[in-house]
């Protein structure tokens, strides 16, 4: 039952990534979308495979061809240089779920602190992949701090909102959920 469970949440979470991508705000470089609000929804309800799992069975679907990134899908996505972003999503949902999931009962500082390192973690990817990408396949090579600017600065103040949204649901949600 308990397997069953997970699973419904991973697919679940799966879903409301896809949605979310489509959710947008026309930004310059990076669209912010609640994508990255249900990838840390994800993270903080569920434990850090499962929270790992719903976003790699989302990038998988995106991969085989079906539109659910926000520029698309397919396999040439891993070309677009914010596919780094994608990559970042798996592994800053498995280490929110780890960091939250330490305890039955996350206290807000370990919710915080989940979710931060989420939010570095994914900017790291992303940052990194899109400086390879520019430099290595597109032959447009640019200088990493120019990054900071477009890729952080432009999203920090939308992605610590959706944090702290996420940080509030979560601690109401996860007794709910863990029951």
């Amino acid at each position: 039952m308990k397997s069953t469970k997970n699973l419904v949440f991973m697919s679940l979470f799966a879903a409301l990534i896809a949605v979310g991508a489509f959710i947008k705000v026309p930004m310059p470089l990076i669209p912010f979308t609640l994508q990255t609000f249900f990838v840390m929804m994800a993270g903080t309800l569920l434990k850090a495979k499962y929270a790992a799992g719903s976003v790699l069975v989302y990038v998988l679907i995106g991969l085989c061809g079906v539109p659910v990134f926000t520029g698309g899908g397919g396999f040439t996505y891993v070309f677009q240089p914010t596919f780094g972003y994608l990559i970042g999503f798996i592994f800053a949902a498995f280490f929110i779920g780890m960091i939250v999931h330490k305890n039955q009962q996350p206290s807000w500082k370990r919710l915080l602190v989940g979710d931060l390192v989420g939010l570095i973690v994914w900017y790291a990817f992303g940052i990194i992949y899109y400086w390879i990408i520019a430099r290595y396949y597109l032959g447009n090579p640019v200088a990493m701090g120019s990054l900071l600017v477009p890729f952080i600065l432009l999203p920090l103040p939308g992605d610590l909102i959706k944090m702290t949204l996420a940080i509030l649901l979560g601690k109401r949600l996860l007794p709910v959920i863990t029951k």
